[in-house]
């Protein structure tokens, strides 16, 4: 299995500090999610799933969309939907999220990582084009209409173009979900980054119904607990969250990146729920933070770190005061 954010046990034990005295800003996720309310009805726990309830009319008026399958996290799709075409040659954008490429590669398939100019070139040799906008980690977001065109050509073919849209909530005006009728465009939502809700795991698909019905076939019944779904439901309705979320993430994802570039770390790209870091320093600096109880997200293809963003007062100091202790050789 691939390593992701997070892991706050494993590190506590690696280097000596309770898991309670870490501040986590290795996922990117809105510190500040959703507010989860105290009562739950008891049903939720004594019921089996049920897809007539709320969630799919919620989602279908949050997103915009017709077509939506909610899935177990977005992740669930991710790993399914390779599954679901003949061996067949895959371009996956790179650096992005690497299951993306792992998932395609343990189904058989060809796969290949290239840049987005790259792939501008060279689309008519692939078969399946994954796209993740905005990109994570470098924050690269793409013109609707450049995504639409590569969609057009993959078409003619009998091609896919997937777009993993995990980090798009805050500006949904570039999101394709809307545009997700046509047969090979797939796009994927998530709870777990913009509602901060990765605990629940519900992510939804978008896209053409014969292909939902597939997908559905092969993840089967009950996939999402009762609970989830009905949290889930909840926080797509939150229009008035949705809109104070929308104005203060990116306030803050502008905070971090100035206090990052103060202490010779510019942002080399980011979006509004974290901020990333190329250089040749990135483990060197991740490790003198994590003695000092931070966790940020360390990559090695390029050499980069990404931080999320802090969620209180409290902890934008403690991130300003451990950066001031950290020495970056020359």
């Amino acid at each position: 299995m691939l390593n992701h954010g997070g892991r706050i046990q494993a590190y506590a034990k690696q280097y000596g500090i309770a898991t309670n005295d870490w501040l986590d800003l290795s996922t990117g996720i809105n510190p500040n999610g959703w507010p989860v309310p105290d009562f739950i009805p008891s049903a939720m726990w004594s019921r089996l799933p049920e897809d007539e309830d709320e969630l799919i009319e919620q989602a279908r008026t949050y997103y915009q969309c017709q077509h939506i399958l909610a899935v177990a996290g977005s992740q669930a799709a991710i790993q399914m939907l390779p599954t679901l075409r003949s061996a067949c040659r895959v371009a996956v954008l790179s650096p992005a999220y690497e299951e993306h490429r792992h998932c395609w590669q343990q189904a058989g398939h060809a796969v290949v990582a290239l840049e987005s100019f790259e792939l501008e070139q060279q689309i008519e040799q692939f078969d399946v084009v994954v796209v993740v906008h905005p990109n994570n980690p470098s924050g690269e977001t793409f013109d609707t209409t450049r995504l639409m065109k590569w969609h057009e050509r993959l078409q003619k073919r009998g091609g896919w173009l997937i777009v993993d849209e995990a980090f798009i909530d805050v500006t949904p005006e570039h999101s394709l979900a809307s545009h997700s009728a046509p047969m090979g465009l797939i796009v994927l939502r998530s709870l777990g980054k913009f509602f901060g809700l990765a605990g629940l795991r519900v992510g939804f698909v978008i896209t053409h119904p014969d292909l939902l019905s597939q997908l559905a076939e092969k993840i089967g019944p009950w996939s999402i607990a009762s609970a989830s779904r009905w949290i889930a439901s909840q926080a797509l309705a939150d229009k008035n969250w949705h809109q104070q979320s929308r104005q203060y993430l990116p306030q803050h994802a502008q905070r971090l990146a100035e206090l990052l570039g103060q202490y010779h770390l510019a942002p080399s790209g980011g979006c509004a729920l974290f901020q990333w870091i190329k250089t040749a320093h990135a483990a060197s600096i991740h490790h003198q933070l994590a003695q000092q109880g931070i966790l940020c997200r360390l990559f090695d293809r390029p050499a980069a770190l990404r931080f999320g963003l802090p969620a209180t007062e409290q902890d934008w100091l403690r991130l300003e005061t451990a950066l001031q202790q950290v020495v970056i050789k020359p």
